[in-house]
């Protein structure tokens, strides 16, 4: 029986869904808070929209608030600072808490927790100078891929196989953020495994004509694929989905997410990093995985406000 039939919309009271904000993924967040507004509204709960500036503490004091839907994607909205105000002024919201969702935005310390607990990252290191780029080049060898420590949707992100390439790409990486992490490149399939209320969803394969799967891929392009089945055998399926889980859990998930995880040619898997506000637009991962599970969008957008309704711990 689906959620809509056991919940009465009223249950939620007054729901804000904040998107927008000023991070790099604004344009993304516009998409994907109209889309979550546009799906509550449907299903009879009472929302309203939030576009977050610099007014959304006038906002969040003028208006009756019982719940807050966060679909800020980025930094301000995805990194705990949303999470930590709605905190103090006492308003439950979607998804993971302050820890969590500052850890996840972290590229870094969230490699740096798996790798205590034994869990499969790629080899990595910090560049701040041409110096750190000419070591990790010696250390880690070519191809590697270049990120900014705390942007999400590939923002910054580029593939480098020269010492040259690699300079460049921090130099353009350091635009999005001082910190800028650099990783082994793996080579093979990369795969998408979002999580819900503690059901880790079908996995999906993703294939793109791009170098890797890059903003352009994400949300503009027409011809990225999306495999489900993700036509791994219900063994190695098993072990994905149970890495997700161990992934989500040691990083302190909680309401809903999406692991990236890449598969090399022995088909070891390796974690790349964790989004605690995925994107909800119509280009988005987690909403075809919630289909593939026999979930429509709106149903999806009720199970993740629905968290909200349990009490922290």
């Amino acid at each position: 029986m689906s959620l809509q039939a056991n919940l009465d919309p009223a249950i939620f009271g007054r729901v804000a869904v904040l998107f927008g904000g000023k991070s790099a993924e604004r344009e993304v967040s516009l998409k994907s808070g109209q889309a979550v507004l546009a799906a509550l509204q449907g299903a009879g709960v009472d929302a309203f929209g939030i576009e977050v500036g610099d007014d959304l503490l006038q906002r969040l004091a003028g208006e009756k608030i019982d719940r807050a839907f966060i679909v800020l994607h980025g930094r301000g909205g995805e990194d705990g600072s949303m999470q930590g105000l709605l905190e103090c002024l006492g308003i439950p919201y979607t998804g993971s808490g302050v820890l969590a969702s500052a850890l996840a935005m972290d590229k870094l310390r969230t490699k740096q927790v798996w790798q205590s607990l034994g869990l499969p990252t790629p080899r990595h290191a910090v560049l701040a100078s041409a110096a750190d780029c000419e070591q990790a080049a010696a250390e880690l060898g070519f191809p590697l891929i270049v990120k900014p420590a705390h942007e999400g949707s590939s923002i910054g992100m580029a593939r480098v196989e020269s010492l040259e390439q690699l300079l460049a790409a921090w130099q353009d990486a350091r635009r999005y953020d001082p910190q800028v992490l650099v990783e082994q490149w793996i080579s093979g399939p990369e795969f998408t495994v979002a999580m819900l209320r503690g059901e880790v969803l079908p996995p999906i394969r993703l294939g793109t004509t791009h170098s890797f799967y890059d903003y352009e891929a994400k949300y503009l392009a027409n011809d990225t694929r999306y495999q489900i089945p993700c036509g791994l055998d219900a063994d190695k399926e098993g072990e994905l989905k149970a890495l997700t889980a161990r992934a989500c859990e040691a990083v302190g998930v909680r309401g809903w997410a999406r692991a990236d995880v890449m598969q090399d040619a022995g088909g070891q898997f390796w974690l790349l990093e964790i989004n605690t506000v995925p994107g909800m637009t119509d280009h988005s991962l987690v909403p075809m995985a919630a289909r593939a599970a026999g979930r429509d969008f709106q149903q999806l957008v009720l199970e993740v406000l629905a968290d909200s309704l349990e009490a922290r711990s």
